[in-house]
């Protein structure tokens, strides 16, 4: 499956960027304020679109003098997204018309070669006759007006932004090599993982040009087993932009992320679980990828016969939603346990990929409700019919009852928990659906 293509929101400050990513995804996610320059760091989800899913970032303001501390790391930060981005919307303000900050960001979005969407914003009553033609004169193509605030003809500019989508060519890899995605914040290791897997002398090599767009992935054997690193060149290579913290890992990180069939989240036991790190692991799980969780530099802890207990407390009560993942301590640089990855990269990938047969499952289920019955009374009173697995990467599960309404979250919780205990599936996230039918169709 091609990576979701990705989309860039830049402009100089105050224009309503942070407003057009809000408006795109449905819901407050940015901090909108009147204040120029309030967005300091790239913001990213998932969007939709006449049938396109695709990742949307929303950038802070670029301006192009020394007037703020912040300036040029936040225009350093829009270099990034718009180096990575397949389509880039760049939003400029009607009412002031152009100006020399808007020339000057358009001479770097043309410099880039990107397809750019020019979104006039602020146009907020089209009866009258708005004058927002001059923005041609930015050598971008047409100006689409539209208004954040309001969402007036937010439709034509979403559909101009999927038009430029780039047509992927399917990947040509390799069906049963495992996929890994090495992911973190900067500076916790991963080129170094990466480094050590490769570099030793068990390890076979094999010199393939990868076969996505704008990235080199490496196959390679291990003990006859076969892999895929992807977008080692991308956590390998020196960016043209210096990765000085950690916000300049975000986009090729997510591109890793959504071709992986198991991700290693990379945490720096030297310096503990930063707010960074609980975003990576938390794209992780909302995209259903399998993982682990390693924590590198282990050979810089002092220790102690509780150590790695108290870690793994610390761990489970800052990712919390990661409770289905397996812990590995290691030190990239010594080679301690590294091989080790590898084992549980198999094992969990086998878990991914597990379908447990029918017949099997609603036993687990029937089982575990007469355990814990759904509360209720009479026709208030939920009932779970029947159960399946629909997919598997991740393992989904549809439950056919009487009413969902009438199933909670917790009790669907409860079921997890009781498949995870029944059947395993360490290290993966599991998806589990309601879907109302009628009893008699059971009777």
């Amino acid at each position: 499956m091609s990576a979701k293509p990705i989309v860039a929101i830049v402009g100089r400050p105050n224009v309503g960027k942070s407003t057009l990513f809000n408006r795109l995804l449905g819901q407050r996610k940015a901090i909108v304020e009147d204040v120029a320059g309030v967005t300091r760091d790239r913001l990213y989800d998932v969007c939709s679109w006449a049938g396109h899913d695709f990742i949307i970032i929303d950038t802070g303001g670029i301006r192009f003098d020394d007037g703020d501390v912040f300036t040029s790391e936040i225009k350093m930060q829009a270099e990034l997204a718009i180096e990575e981005a397949d389509v880039i919307v760049f939003v400029v303000s009607t009412p002031e018309g152009v100006t020399h900050e808007d020339a000057q960001v358009a001479n770097l979005l043309r410099r880039s070669g990107k397809p750019v969407v020019l979104a006039a914003n602020k146009v907020d009553n089209f009866a009258k006759n708005v004058d927002y033609y001059e923005f041609y004169q930015l050598g971008l193509g047409e100006p689409i007006p539209f208004s954040g605030i309001h969402g007036y003809n937010t439709n034509d500019l979403c559909d101009a932004i999927v038009e430029r989508f780039p047509s992927y060519q399917p990947e040509e890899e390799e069906e049963d090599a495992i996929k890994i995605a090495i992911v973190g914040r900067p500076n916790v290791g991963k080129s170094s993982l990466v480094n050590a897997l490769l570099g030793k002398q068990r390890v076979i090599v094999s010199d393939v040009a990868g076969t996505t767009r704008d990235s080199i992935d490496t196959p390679f054997t291990y003990e006859g087993r076969k892999y895929i690193l992807i977008d080692t060149a991308g956590v390998r290579k020196k960016s043209r932009i210096k990765e000085a913290t950690e916000k300049y890992s975000v986009i090729r990180t997510l591109r890793s992320i959504e071709r992986c069939d198991v991700a290693i989240i990379m945490l720096n036991a030297d310096e503990g679980i930063i707010e960074q790190d609980k975003r990576v692991a938390g794209y992780v799980h909302e995209q259903g990828k399998a993982n682990v969780i390693v924590m590198n530099k282990w050979d810089l802890v002092e220790k102690d016969g509780k150590t790695m207990n108290k870690f793994d407390k610390d761990i489970r009560k800052e990712l919390k939603f990661l409770s289905y993942s397996p812990t590995l301590y290691i030190s990239a640089l010594t080679g301690q346990r590294i091989f080790k990855v590898l084992d549980m990269v198999d094992f969990i990938a086998e878990q991914y990929y597990r379908r447990i047969q029918t017949a099997d499952l609603n036993r687990v289920v029937t089982e575990a409700a007469m355990l814990n019955p759904l509360p209720g009374a009479g026709k208030k009173k939920g009932k779970i019919f029947y159960a399946t697995q629909v997919s598997t990467a991740p393992p989904t599960f549809v439950l056919f009852v009487n009413d969902p309404a009438l199933i909670h979250f917790s009790y669907i919780r409860y079921i997890e928990n009781t498949l995870r205990t029944n059947f395993g599936f360490e290290g993966c996230p599991i998806r589990i659906l309601t879907r109302a039918r009628n009893e008699k169709e059971f009777s």
